[in-house]
């Protein structure tokens, strides 16, 4: 697992200065949610993802980066499990 100051610091190496460039969302079930994103026409070559170590942790990353206007909306899959973000 990795804390929230090192994801948020590994996302924003990752994405730079363009953030509407990308799109960031959590879940409890990366691998069925990358699929679900390529199956529905997304490109996930990009793909990246992080345990968390709540899901807390995982919402408060996620609002951080959406208010830096990197794509997707709060919500997501949640649930008492969810421990990844992802970006792509």
């Amino acid at each position: 697992m990795s804390t929230n100051a090192s994801i948020k610091a590994e996302i924003a190496g990752h994405v730079g200065t363009n953030y509407s460039a990308w799109r960031i969302g959590i879940t409890a079930d990366w691998a069925t949610r990358k699929k679900e994103w390529k199956d529905a026409g997304h490109n996930v070559d990009y793909w990246h993802c992080w345990q968390a170590d709540s899901s807390a942790d995982a919402k408060d990353i996620e609002s951080h980066f959406i208010e830096k206007e990197l794509k997707g909306g709060t919500g997501g899959q949640l649930s008492r499990d969810t421990v990844y973000v992802y970006i792509f």
